[in-house]
Parts: structure tokens; C-alpha cells; sequence
């Protein structure tokens, strides 16, 4: 199946894996790109060094594109960017709209860049920089979201860029895939669908907890890092709704100290990441101190399996998927389900 997005990034199916922090390492990414879609590198959680290292991973299990997710507002981006290009990685995706210096220096090097966005000025804004294509991430998505349902938002977006529109949020199946090209998108990109699968290293025990749970057992809360952020609800996200300021400081100070041990970060240098996080946001210092919780709280679920210490983000879509099959078997499932839903469509008159 043929699209603007297939033809733009060098893939078989107009289908994209989400670059989920913890989760999209380069087994999922490899598996994702060996059946045909377009696997995304989760960068955000890793040094420079342990990035160059996985794309190399990635290069020796597969032939296929990919891409890799950066921070835009990371103060180490142009680093990170070099990296990509030094290795001949064919797609840059951001979950923040680049700068137009970061864009048109990836695109002097031949790389496709597809930032996220969720809201129709943030497209045009990219558009207008250079951007290739966009993503758009309606509410229903996992991990940080907006309030606009993707059914509306997309739409809005398809009708004010000239450029390529991959779906997010809410999809999972090949019916998702027709209703997207139908309001216009190239694609769909899937982040908890690809969680849900053999080939994530996500703990079994967690990938149990998302089988089981309805869609109203996903819920957001800004409780987490100060933002809207989809997530299971789970004992530790309540007691995260009860606590008070104080409370939920103290824990982000401590979740900020475990994440620079790991990271190798200094502190100056997260107080840098920190301000780059305000820039043109109405964030306090409490939220940017309060973000330091994210990475730590999603390591314990999806690397430790602590379902009790950790949070787990999610999609609503989460509460109608009830099975963990290849990425093999999920993309050439969703590609039939889609033509299955075209052959049953009623003739053009």
C-alpha cells in the first residue's frame, strides 16, 4: 500500500512505531523495520554514547529504514543530531517542534525529519520550517497529550499542511488505518500496540497489567510531572493524585538525583534541560523539578517490571487489545484488516 509516507521514508506499510522512552531499544525497532514499517529509536533516556551504540544495534540486525526520537529541547540536540547524521539514520522524529537550524541541518544530510505535534499552529509552524512530514497526536494517545480528539484534530491538520500527516492516538488495527487515509493521513503511528507485542522487552508481568485494563482504566493526570499525561491508573498513580506540593516535591527531588546517576547528567546540565523545558511554555520551576519523576517512574515499570514503583503510560486504545502477537504478525494483520475494510467499502458512483 502505496502513500505519501511509504515513499517519503523508503518503508512497505504506512505504519510507524511510536520512539517510547524504555521501550522502543533496538530489538523492537529492528522487528518493526523487518516487517515493513518504520520503527523509531528511543533516544531521550539514553547518553550520547549508549545512542550511537543502539543505532549501530539496530544497523547490524536489520536492512530496513528507521528513524530515532530526539529531545528538541535537550542542550546537548546538536549533538544528538550529529550523531544521526554521522550514522546515516533515515528519519529524525521530535516529541517537540525543532528548531528551523536543527531541521536544515538534518535535511542538508539527507534525513527525513517528522516531528510530533498536537495542535494544528504547531504544524504549520514545522511545515513552514522545512519540516517533511508530521505526526499528530490526538488525546487519546499515551504519555504526554492534548486535549483534541484525534478524529477532530487531524482533519484540521490534513487541511492546513502541505506535507504528509501520520495518525496517532487510538489506533491499533487495520480499520484505524482506513479511517485515517480516509480523513487524509499517509499512516498511522502506534506506540502502546508495539508495546503490546512479543518482540518489546517490556516485562511480561507489565505487558499483563495493560491486557488487562478497560479504557476507563486509563486515565491523565498531571500529577506525574506537572503536565496531562495518559497512564493505567494503578495504586501508586492514586497515592500521586492524593499527595500534596511537598510531597510530590520531595519524590521528584529524589527521582531527579536517581535519573543523574544514571544518566551521567550533572546537575547544571539538567537545570540547562530544565529552562530549555520552560522556553515558550507556561511551566513553574515546581512542574520542571516535578518532571525529573517521568524518566525514573517509567524505567521502574518497563525495564524492572516494578508495576508498584513505576508508571506505566498508555494509550486509551490499551483497553481493547488483548493479545501479544509479532510485529510480524501485527503489521501484516492491520495491513489485511485494511484491505479487507477497503474491498468492503460501497463503489464510487
Amino acid at each position: 500500500m502505496a502513500t505519501p509516507l511509504t515513499e517519503l521514508v523508503g518503508v512497505r506499510h504506512p505504519i510507524v512505531q511510536t520512539g517510547m522512552g524504555w521501550v522502543a531499544g533496538p530489538r523492537l525497532v529492528s522487528a518493526t523495520a523487518d516487517a515493513g514499517a518504520l520503527g523509531i529509536l528511543a533516544s531521550a533516556t539514553m547518553t550520547t554514547d549508549q545512542l550511537r551504540a543502539a543505532v549501530r544495534e539496530v544497523k547490524s540486525r536489520t536492512d530496513a529504514p528507521f528513524g530515532v526520537n530526539l529531545r528538541a529541547d535537550a542542550s546537548n540536540a546538536a549533538e544528538r543530531v550529529r550523531i544521526v547524521i554521522e550514522e546515516g539514520v533515515r528519519v529524525a522524529s521530535f516529541a517537540l517542534a525543532p528548531s528551523r537550524e536543527l531541521i536544515a541541518r538534518l535535511k542538508d544530510a539527507g534525513v527525513v525529519v517528522i516531528p510530533s505535534i498536537g495542535a494544528r499552529r504547531h504544524a504549520e509552524k514545522v511545515a513552514a520550517w522545512g519540516a517533511d512530514a508530521v505526526v499528530v497526536q490526538g488525546g487519546e494517545g499515551g504519555g504526554h497529550t492534548g486535549k483534541v480528539a484525534t478524529s477532530v484534530l487531524l482533519p484540521q491538520v490534513v487541511d492546513a499542511v502541505g506535507i504528509p500527516v501520520v495518525a496517532a492516538g487510538g489506533f491499533h488495527d487495520g480499520r484505524g488505518l482506513v479511517a485515517a487515509l480516509a480523513y487524509g493521513a499517509a499512516g498511522i503511528a502506534m506506540g502502546t500496540r508495539f508495546l503490546l507485542t512479543s518482540d518489546s522487552t517490556v516485562p511480561d508481568a507489565v505487558k499483563a497489567r495493560y491486557l488487562a485494563a478497560t479504557v476507563d482504566d486509563i486515565i491523565v493526570t498531571t500529577k506525574v510531572d506537572g503536565l496531562p499525561h495518559r497512564m493505567l491508573r494503578t495504586q501508586l498513580v492514586d497515592s500521586l493524585e492524593r499527595s500534596g506540593r511537598a510531597t510530590a516535591l520531595l519524590r521528584a527531588v529524589r527521582h531527579a538525583a536517581s535519573f543523574k546517576a544514571l544518566s551521567g547528567m550533572s546537575w547544571a546540565r539538567m537545570v540547562r534541560d530544565g529552562m530549555a523545558m520552560r522556553h515558550g511554555k507556561d511551566l513553574t520551576w515546581s512542574q520542571v523539578l516535578l518532571a525529573a519523576n517521568t524518566p525514573m517512574l517509567l524505567r521502574a515499570s518497563m525495564v524492572e517490571g516494578r508495576t508498584d514503583l513505576g508508571v506505566m503510560a498508555s494509550g486509551q486504545v490499551a483497553g481493547l487489545i488483548d493479545d501479544l502477537p509479532s510485529c510480524v504478525e501485527l503489521v501484516d494483520r492491520i495491513m489485511a484488516e485494511a484491505r479487507a475494510a477497503l474491498r468492503g467499502l460501497p463503489p464510487a458512483e
